[in-house]
């Protein structure tokens, strides 16, 4: 005979209708510990007096559920995460195997699996962990093998740690977070990824990689924001990259180059504040450890092998950062001021170095030679002696700025392309070509410069 294996609630059924059939007893009362209707009750012994015990055995028992997910498909789940989505949180890879394997599953069923094949996501909390570890350790004890051990052995991991929540600023713009983060993107290449983001929203405003913390790098996001969304009101920093003070025993501004990211934001009157506590800056310091698990894998999957590739890559994997992790700026209050033109922009982040003129009315710079020109092109012999500021410009462009006067540079060759007494005749000596050159209210005059180098000096005193 065919034994029957009923659930908990079936069995309690079962066990009610068959006392009240052998015994006789009150319905009504059967209805009540049932919690069903009088009717049902009737229902019950008849369908218990005619099949017996089977009558309880759900019609659905055994039926796979038309929406359950294929063997198949749950058994390759976990072999493409260890192949080819490895490091991605388990929210980045349920929203990966959807986007790019068609599985459309939860995040919870995809944890559930994960947890099967003993894999837990970079991201796991304390707990999480501690209920893992519990569960290897038993297994450990079961294992028959040497070789199971080890595999056992080397699934147990430690734990994590979070930063603290603080109340969001109200205005989209009223504080910017900024700081680097230094990992390996791609594999066997570290790289320094700088990261802006907007404290109301958790929005990130600014991102560039480079080979390691610059000021260039914070020029390229600074020139993101002021064309992306405008001048905001602050920047909160890290004081550990002294975007505030001169560096201690420095006598070179391009070594200074902090320094020069302050004075940018002078100019542009954004106020910068300095922080050396990380956790008191966890906007970004949370976006950074977001970036750092998901920027990596989506890089290595779109086949990304130089630094240009990455920052050419850059502004799409920010958009579905911030389309699945920041709210939306339209619904918040903004303070950014109006978006500067792109010639200012690119006369403000540029990158100053002292330098004095030669015996020859020429500026070294970078081991190269230059002579001064005026607008019309025409050479402009300096007084040997005189300290002025060589200015290079976002997009390259160099000036010499001295005695309230700014000047286009003109690098000077070590040798003449064309002689003038052997070989075929030189070409003409060519007209002088006008040049560009911004007006004196630019920012980057000498005296003001060193106004604000002196102000520093007594603040940081």
């Amino acid at each position: 005979m065919k034994r029957i294996a009923l659930n908990m609630k079936d069995q309690k059924t079962c066990d009610i209708i068959k006392d009240l059939v052998d015994h006789n007893g009150n319905k009504m009362r059967a209805a009540l510990k049932l919690g069903c209707s009088l009717r049902t009750v009737y229902r019950h012994i008849a369908g218990y007096k005619e099949e017996g015990k089977a009558y309880f055995v759900h019609g659905n028992h055994g039926r796979k559920p038309a929406h359950a997910l294929d063997e198949g498909v749950k058994g390759k789940i976990p072999d493409l995460y260890r192949e080819k989505y490895y490091g991605a949180n388990f929210s980045h890879f349920t929203e990966l195997l959807e986007e790019r394997e068609g599985i459309k599953v939860s995040e919870t069923l995809v944890r559930g699996i994960m947890a099967e094949a003993e894999t837990l996501s970079p991201k796991a909390t304390r707990k999480t962990r501690r209920k893992m570890k519990s569960i290897l350790k038993e297994r450990l004890k079961a294992a028959t093998s040497e070789k199971e051990e080890e595999r056992i052995k080397a699934r147990i991991v430690d734990a994590d740690d979070a930063h603290p929540r603080r109340p969001r600023c109200a205005n989209f713009g009223e504080m910017i977070q900024m700081d680097a983060s230094e990992q390996y993107w791609i594999d066997g290449r570290k790289w320094t990824l700088h990261l802006a983001v907007d404290d109301a929203t958790g929005l990130i405003v600014g991102a560039w990689f480079a080979e390691q913390e610059t000021l260039q790098g914070y020029y390229n996001v600074l020139r993101q924001i002021l064309t992306g969304y405008g001048i905001p009101y602050m920047f909160y920093t890290d004081r550990r990259t002294v975007f505030e003070y001169r560096r201690s025993g420095s006598g070179d501004t391009a070594d200074d180059s902090f320094t020069q990211f302050s004075y940018a934001c002078r100019q542009l009157g954004v106020q910068i504040k300095t922080t050396s506590v990380p956790q008191a800056k966890g906007r970004v310091e949370r976006k950074n450890g977001t970036a750092q698990s998901r920027l990596p894998v989506e890089l290595r999957l779109e086949g990304v092998t130089t630094i240009e590739q990455a920052n050419d890559h850059l502004p799409g994997l920010i958009a579905k950062l911030n389309k699945g992790f920041a709210l939306d700026p339209d619904s918040i209050p903004s303070v950014f001021e109006t978006q500067p033109s792109l010639e200012k922009i690119d006369r403000i982040l540029a990158v100053v170095t002292e330098r004095t003129v030669d015996a020859g009315h020429s500026v070294r710079f970078e081991n190269k030679f230059y002579s001064t020109l005026n607008r019309n092109g025409s050479p402009v012999y300096i007084s040997r002696g005189v300290k002025g500021l060589v200015i290079r410009t976002f997009s390259g462009e160099l000036f010499f700025s001295a005695d309230d006067h700014l000047y286009a540079m003109l690098e000077i060759p070590d040798h003449e392309r064309n002689s003038r007494n052997f070989g075929f005749a030189p070409p003409p000596d060519p007209k002088p070509v006008k040049k560009h050159i911004p007006a004196m209210n630019h920012p980057w005059r000498v005296a003001a410069f060193q106004a604000f180098l002196k102000k520093q000096a007594r603040d940081s005193a």
